[in-house]
């Protein structure tokens, strides 16, 4: 305990268990299903009934991989009785698997959720006829930094939130998701996404975004530089400066949040981005109001695989009626989609041209 009352380890960093999780059916076979989705599951006990994948021997590698059964076909997938459905597909392919699922079945699907917000719209509208209970893999809400975050913001310890920064300096590795490297949107729809949606949970819904997005002339990917400001009026500023391309040594990358309020502050370090899979530790540091400097919160686990576990846990636990809401449902979900939507707007968008000269 500080001198001014703050115990950083009384923070919540963990989602509680489900009493009783049921199956997960996984569509996808790609790198986040081994380096993520199975390692969080098999972590937190949850049974895990296979996997799916066009591609058959790539299935068939990473079920060999767990020992779990890979599937011959998406229907044979979806036959699994009382099963969670795990769609980690590329966005683009959402829709026809959640087409295929059962009526009033239970799904989480990989963001982002769609490619476009007409796909995000085609996906609720499914999501609604069929009765699913879906949910949008916006996992870094449940990272342990993000859950401690959250509690030391409604527990007062920043007081009113007024000042948000993201900055990233860094590299990364975007051929590990071959389906990336030709995709017409990448930097917002597939990484700041996260950022985004975590900053509506926090801040709220912004009355409008001020972006650009933009590649690089070193590489093909679409977009990987993006500077963007959500404007939520005259009291909180929000500011995202995004850089994928800082390939120069480790030595001044950089990954990190700064939260300011009116009475104290936070510092977190997002250490998976810096050396993607394998990753640094995450850091959250925290000037509590009342205090005199920065305390270090103790983190009981990082980023991967652990906000996967949490988001798969509040799944099973609103399944079996544990928990009565369903975080980053489809219907909370799309309106973060419609955030993306309007920066790549924004980005398309002439800016406000100089006065000339007289």
């Amino acid at each position: 305990m500080t001198e001014a009352g703050f115990d950083p380890a009384s923070l919540i960093q963990s989602w509680p268990e489900p009493s009783k999780p049921r199956p997960i059916v996984t569509f996808g076979a790609g790198s986040i299903v081994g380096d993520a989705h199975f390692p969080a599951y098999r972590k937190a006990t949850f049974p895990i009934a296979g996997l799916y994948d066009p591609d058959q021997a790539k299935a068939q590698a990473l079920a060999d991989r767990w020992s779990v059964t890979a599937f011959r076909s998406v229907e044979e997938a979806a036959e699994v009785k009382d099963a969670i459905f795990d769609l980690a597909t590329p966005p683009g392919r959402h829709a026809e698997i959640l087409k295929v699922l059962p009526d009033g079945a239970f799904a989480l699907i990989q963001k982002p959720m769609g490619n476009y917000l007409g796909e995000a719209t085609e996906i609720l509208e499914i999501c609604r006829a069929k009765n699913l209970k879906a949910a949008v893999n916006f996992q870094l809400r449940f990272a342990p930094m993000m859950l401690a975050l959250k509690d030391a913001i409604a527990k007062g310890w920043l007081g009113e939130v007024v000042d948000f920064d993201a900055w990233l300096a860094l590299a990364t590795p975007w051929q590990l998701w071959e389906f990336l490297l030709k995709a017409p949107r990448v930097e917002i729809a597939m990484h700041s996404i996260h950022y985004l949606d975590l900053i509506r949970q926090l801040l709220g819904d912004p009355r409008g975004v001020h972006a650009k997005t933009l590649g690089h002339p070193n590489h093909k990917v679409a977009q990987t530089r993006t500077s963007a400001i959500l404007d939520y009026g005259d009291t909180v500023r929000c500011a995202l400066s995004i850089n994928h391309d800082h390939k120069f040594g480790r030595r001044h990358q950089a990954c990190e949040f700064r939260i300011c309020g009116t009475e104290g502050a936070a510092y977190l370090k997002l250490g998976l981005n810096l050396d993607y899979p394998r990753g640094e530790p995450d850091i959250l540091d925290i000037y509590p109001k009342g205090g005199t400097d920065w305390i270090a919160v103790p983190l009981a686990g990082e980023w991967f695989p652990d906000a996967f576990v949490g988001r798969m846990a509040n799944v099973q636990r609103f399944a079996c009626g544990e928990d009565d809401k369903l975080v980053s449902s489809v219907e909370d979900a799309w309106t973060t989609m419609a955030l993306v939507e309007a920066a790549y707007k924004s980005s398309a968008a002439p800016a406000t041209p100089l006065a000339e000269k007289p």
